[in-house]
């Protein structure tokens, strides 16, 4: 059996026609179920055989959504994302591995990290965020409820200049402890871009036989610095600035704020969160 896995939800419903091309490209020998038809779908995922072949069509959350339910379990078939979304981080990742915009996942969804967040533990496939960027998926989220579209970058820029007040973290990589004040950006990434294309980890490796992730703090700097450094995220050269970004690697991160802030994972946000800690996969 062919399968195709869909979310009409993805890039905000706008794929209905790529994904009946993806069907047709089958000459009607696929099935197509979305992954909000929840009894549907975990059917499919039980029921696999060696012969059949699997295709998921949607973003990165839809591709998020589909790790968890699968849990790190080595699926019998081949199993392939087509990226549809609207940031496609992780496709964006490991596009030199890929067919077009297809690519096979098996192994690459395989060994996981996992993040634990208000007692609720979640895998993860490109990044955990904390700081100005949950902050704007918060704002987004808010913007796209009410019916309109989020602007994500005039978002982080009003966030920057007026709105988003820095905390103070403390970070913790395999055991050891730094302290850091007015901070804007604290992820742990297990590829390297999250947000849309920035490259906030360039020296991530997802392949990495050890399975690091990898912590960066962006902090201590003032508004106007941070603005005007901001930009250089999205081609990675923000690392440059070693005054106001450090980067660790390790296994195991914690990283604690010193009041309640907004948190994305793979872009889906966790509010009102004073701590997540991070175990590689």
């Amino acid at each position: 059996m062919n399968y195709l896995l869909y979310n009409p939800l993805s890039k905000n419903g706008q794929n209905v026609e790529k994904i009946r091309q993806i069907e047709e490209s089958y000459g009607g020998n696929a099935t197509k179920v979305s992954v909000l038809e929840e009894e549907k779908y975990a059917g499919i995922l039980q029921s696999l055989k060696d012969e059949d072949e699997v295709v998921l069509v949607g973003g990165d959350g839809t591709l998020n959504h589909f790790v968890n339910r699968v849990r790190n379990k080595r699926l019998p078939c081949k199993v392939y994302f087509n990226a549809k979304g609207t940031g496609n981080d992780f496709f964006n990742d490991v596009k030199d591995k890929a067919i077009g915009d297809k690519i096979l996942i098996n192994d690459l969804i395989r060994n996981l990290p996992r993040v634990v967040v208000n007692g609720e533990e979640r895998l993860f496939i490109n990044g955990v965020g904390y700081g100005i960027d949950g902050y704007c998926c918060e704002v987004g989220d808010k913007i796209v409820a009410s019916g309109k579209e989020a602007n994500y970058t005039s978002i982080a820029i009003k966030g920057l200049l007026f709105h988003y007040k820095t905390p103070g973290a403390s970070v913790t990589v395999d055991g050891i402890t730094k302290k850091y004040k007015k901070v804007w950006l604290a992820p742990t990434m297990k590829g390297r871009y999250y947000g849309g294309g920035m490259m906030i980890a360039p020296k991530q490796n997802r392949d990495d036989p050890e399975g690091f992730v990898t912590s960066v703090v962006m902090f201590g700097s003032g508004k106007l610095k941070t603005l005007m450094v901001f930009p250089s995220i999205f081609k990675g050269e923000h690392v440059r600035h070693s005054e106001m970004v450090e980067i660790r690697k390790g296994k195991h991160v914690t990283v604690e704020f010193d009041r309640p802030t907004a948190l994305q994972i793979d872009g889906e946000t966790v509010l009102n969160v004073t701590r997540y800690e991070v175990f590689a996969g």
